[in-house]
């Protein structure tokens, strides 16, 4: 039996940059409703602003259980499971306040999260809150 050795070059390590990049860039447009990919008549994707790319992370994001989804890291995403079984409304209220500011937060671009409002529905709940992106002068709401 022969002995084979390959040899091959490790590549270099390449550190993270300590300054994060907090630009808001284009990106594929999304329909909110729809759940789905913004298409043109020719069906190809169709591109956003980067103001409108960093509101569907928002939106994307207060949405997504934390841990949920592999592709994500850690910091991505809320812990609304949480809240599934807290009887007590405003305890709930707080609990869903705390862990999407804390979501959005973990975004360089994002400046303030605040205003929230929330509606019960029987055990459902309902909720709007304000977001402001840095160097922007508006806020947007997001409603979930």
């Amino acid at each position: 039996m022969a002995d084979i050795e390959e040899e091959f070059d490790v590549p270099d390590f390449i550190e993270e940059e300590d300054e994060y990049d907090t630009q808001y860039k284009r990106s594929m447009k999304w329909d909110v409703e729809k759940g789905d990919f913004v298409c043109d008549g020719a069906n190809r994707i169709m591109e956003s602003t980067g103001y409108e790319a960093y509101m569907i992370w928002c939106f994307k994001t207060a949405q997504t259980e934390r841990y949920s989804c592999l592709a994500y890291p850690e910091d991505i995403g809320t812990e609304m499971e949480m809240v599934v079984g807290e009887d007590d409304h405003d305890i709930a209220e707080s609990m869903v306040e705390r862990t999407v500011t804390d979501a959005l937060m973990v975004n360089p671009r994002t400046e303030s999260v605040s205003d929230f409002e929330f509606e019960w529905d029987g055990d459902e709940l309902h909720f709007t809150c304000q977001v402001k992106g840095i160097e922007w002068e508006d806020v947007f709401q997001i409603s979930i």
